[in-house]
């Protein structure tokens, strides 16, 4: 099988600033893949380079069979890329801004490809209103409908879905994972966490250096995290006390109850020990992504301070 991505020892520095440090993924064609990692990660930069949009400074690789570096131009006309911030006309209409990137891309059957991405995107009825006036949820559907018009064999997506309601943000990745059972690789940068857990798998990048990869489970398990919940009036004030104890590497609310999680087994029931008793009660689950994400961001370095 080629690799729809297929990339090794990535750099990308920004004046002094070595944004990108030795990065090296590789991606089945149709599989969802999630970035996860702190703001100012390289995520971006990364998605960027992949899709010939920036030059690495050094490394080499291929993105649809093609040479990152040499034939970048051939990888951008296979891409769709949708940037965080909504970058489509908001003074034209849903179904003119779609007829203007058509022509951008010198698309054949203008008409009936616009017509069909504004009916699988369900913007049918509003194809006559002017995109300034949609609701986030409603634009994220535009741009998608856009960066996908041109048929792309790869889909690179920059936190699309930031500020939308649960609905719309539902709504748009059972489009995403429609997308992805017709063959199109989809590379998507996220900060949820139920997100992440929809993706096929998982790149954790921190500072310009990927720590972690596979799917959520395998993420998870390879933490080495032991978690425990606790429960009973009050628990959820005890955070900042418990945080401080040796051991306990992340101690967060979850409403009402606690979750307090740690490496090293024998020193978390330490610290949890003194609070084994009424009204409080244990009991050890399985870490989450969000456990395992803050674990991650703890024992990284910003490489920006």
């Amino acid at each position: 099988m080629t690799l729809a991505i297929d990339v090794h020892g990535l750099n990308k520095s920004f004046g002094d600033k070595h944004v990108v440090q030795d990065f090296s993924i590789q991606v089945e064609p149709g599989r969802i893949c999630g970035f996860l990692g702190p703001n100012g990660s390289g995520k971006t930069t990364t998605l960027r380079m992949l899709c010939g949009l920036l030059t690495p400074d050094s490394g080499e690789g291929t993105c649809l069979g093609l040479d990152i570096i040499g034939e970048a131009g051939a990888i951008k006309r296979q891409t769709g890329y949708m940037t965080q911030k909504f970058s489509l006309y908001e003074d034209l209409t849903l179904e003119e801004n779609l007829m203007f990137s058509a022509r951008v891309h010198d698309l054949d059957r203008r008409k009936d490809r616009v017509a069909h991405a504004l009916e699988r995107l369900g913007l049918i009825e509003r194809r006559s209103q002017l995109a300034g006036t949609l609701s986030g949820g409603w634009k994220q559907r535009l741009a998608l409908a856009t960066a996908t018009l041109h048929e792309p064999k790869l889909l690179l997506l920059d936190e699309p879905t930031a500020g939308v309601d649960p609905k719309a943000r539902r709504t748009f990745w059972d489009e995403i994972h429609a997308l992805s059972a017709e063959g199109l690789t989809v590379l998507v940068s996220t900060h949820y966490m139920d997100e992440a857990e929809r993706c096929h798998e998982i790149a954790y990048i921190a500072y310009g250096r990927l720590i972690a990869r596979g799917t959520a489970e395998q993420v998870i398990g390879r933490s080495n995290l032991v978690t425990f919940n606790g429960e009973g009036q009050g628990i959820d004030r005890l955070s900042a006390e418990l945080a401080k104890r040796p051991g306990v590497e992340m101690a967060a609310p979850f409403g009402a109850s606690l979750h307090v999680s740690g490496a090293d087994r024998t020193a978390l029931e330490a610290a949890i020990a003194p609070y084994r008793r009424a009204p409080y009660r244990w009991t050890e689950v399985e870490p989450t992504l969000e456990d395992v994400f803050i674990q991650l961001m703890e024992g990284s370095e910003d490489n920006f301070r």
